[in-house]
């Protein structure tokens, strides 16, 4: 399990690093990157407080917490793609990553949630 966590926390943290990268060279309107420098970055923090969490409920709440975040940085990219008027690999790249997390994050839950109520 400990394997597992450090290799999410590495993805977490090169999301974050690779948005802010994105973020300094950025051609959008500063609100929208704002908005994903935000979002993006607070997933992994979010995951790290998690995994130090007190309880497993305040595991299960801090990780819901980082999904929502990645949620929304998915609507800032998408909406930053679509509003582009030339394609950018590296969004797209990010997009992918994103969802990815998205969905390990939404798995983590479930199975967190599943062994909290075996343990009743």
């Amino acid at each position: 399990m400990q394997k597992e966590r450090v290799k999410l926390s590495e993805r977490l943290l090169s999301f974050g690093a690779a948005i802010v990268k994105l973020v300094r060279k950025c051609p959008f309107d500063s609100y929208l990157a704002k908005q994903l420098l935000r979002s993006a970055t607070s997933a992994g923090a979010n995951y790290e407080e998690a995994c130090s969490g007190e309880s497993r409920a305040d595991f299960i709440h801090k990780l819901q917490i980082g999904v929502k975040e990645l949620n929304e940085s998915l609507y800032w990219l998408r909406l930053m793609e679509r509003s582009s008027s030339n394609s950018n690999a590296e969004l797209t790249r990010l997009i992918q990553e994103n969802k990815e997390l998205c969905a390990i994050g939404a798995r983590s839950v479930i199975t967190a949630k599943s062994h909290s109520k075996a343990q009743l």
